[in-house]
């Protein structure tokens, strides 16, 4: 059996994913020391030869003291507003922080429409293909600003799982504020951490939860779900905390590992 180690260490192209939680500050606005953190490790693998593509979250978390709303609203015009103020926002942090390396990031906006027709999806597929291939970073969030109610993806989480398969990446790398799976929410006494998850596995008897986060729409539920959805079709999941990046693009054996053969 292939080792965690094995399958990311010898990865050429892997899908990390953040969420809002992992980019923001107490206060809900978007904290450079936390996105400099991530940039230090994704230019080491780009540096390395790896081909990476970021899925972020936080452009309404970014939105918001920019916009003055002290907390994440429920309606969705307020959510579009605060998304287009915070993703042009959002960008242009991560742009300052990848200078420092001498990589270019790229917006790639999407919304569930895109990835259910054929033509769009393939678009999308070959767009960051040609930009991994110019030492681009490609930086995928949901087009907050014209995504209805109905056709939204939820959450980046599901998201990423469709990006990684899409653009057929050797592991998908979900990053949260909990440092892997565990049996029951890590907050409960006892609860125990689940290091490797086999393709297929059964998971009825995980007690998973929803976010905690005023600021992220995801959680464990929405993060076994994506892991579900891209090992089903072939690309492996770490599921790990922010902290645990470095670690995780290593290949160490850190988090939950959920196979995918």
């Amino acid at each position: 059996m292939t080792s965690v180690r094995d399958v990311v260490i010898n990865a050429r192209r892997i899908v990390v994913k953040v969420g809002s939680s992992s980019l923001t500050s107490a206060d809900g606005g978007l904290d450079p020391h936390r996105v400099d953190g991530i940039v230090d490790t994704l230019a080491a693998r780009v540096g390395a030869g790896v081909e990476i593509v970021l899925v972020s979250s936080g452009a309404i978390a970014t939105g918001l003291p920019t916009l003055g709303v002290t907390k994440r609203p429920r309606d969705l015009a307020t959510q579009q507003a605060l998304a287009s103020v915070g993703q042009s926002r959002l960008i242009s942090r991560y742009q300052h922080s990848l200078e420092r390396y001498n990589i270019v990031a790229g917006q790639v906006l999407l919304t569930s429409g895109d990835m259910e027709v054929e033509e769009t999806r393939l678009n999308a597929k070959s767009a960051m293909d040609k930009l991994v291939s110019l030492r681009v970073l490609p930086i995928v969030n949901e087009n907050d600003t014209v995504a209805t109610a109905e056709i939204r993806f939820g959450d980046n989480d599901r998201l990423a799982a469709l990006v990684a398969v899409l653009v057929e990446a050797d592991a998908l790398v979900l990053l949260s504020d909990v440092d892997a799976l565990y049996d029951m929410p890590p907050t409960k006494r006892g609860a125990k951490r689940i290091d490797t998850v086999p393709l297929g596995a059964d998971l009825s008897d995980v007690e998973v939860g929803g976010s905690s986060s005023t600021v992220g729409t995801g959680g464990a539920v929405t993060k076994v779900g994506a892991a579900k959805l891209a090992t089903e079709s072939g690309v492996s999941v770490l599921l790990t905390s922010t902290d645990n990046v470095s670690a995780a693009l290593e290949g160490q054996a850190v988090g939950t590992w959920f196979e995918s053969e």
